[in-house]
Parts: C-alpha cells; structure tokens; sequence
C-alpha cells in the first residue's frame, strides 16, 4: 500500500540510527509490526491478568493458535 505521510525528520533520524535501519520503509514496517507485537501482549496479559515475565515463549505460541 502507498501512503503520503508527514513523518517527524528527527523522530525518523534517530529511529534509523538506533535501530540501523536504512530504509523508511523498513523502518516504519518494523514500527507497525512492534506496535502489533505490543498491543497482542498486552491483550493477552489482560486476559490472564498475569505480567509479561510470567509469559513463557511457548505459552505465546498456544494463544497464538489459538486466536
């Protein structure tokens, strides 16, 4: 999908340098994908009422099937 958007410069500059990330497009998929990644753990810790350490990467892979 193309989209024309108005990105903070300095956001987008220090974004690249901590993450090594050359591309903006790169850059702004892997931002998408973490903010997923966030929102789906803290979905998860609301529905368990448990706190992200007591998650262990298997148990992620079981809620994963089965959403």
């Amino acid at each position: 999908m193309r989209a024309t958007i108005d990105i903070d410069d300095k956001l987008m500059d220090e974004a690249k340098r901590l993450t090594n990330i050359k591309t903006k497009k790169e850059l702004v998929n892997l931002s998408l994908r973490e903010i997923i990644r966030r929102k789906r753990l803290e979905h998860l810790i609301s529905l368990f009422g448990t706190s992200p350490i007591d998650i262990s990467l298997k148990d992620v892979e079981e809620f994963r099937r089965d959403e």
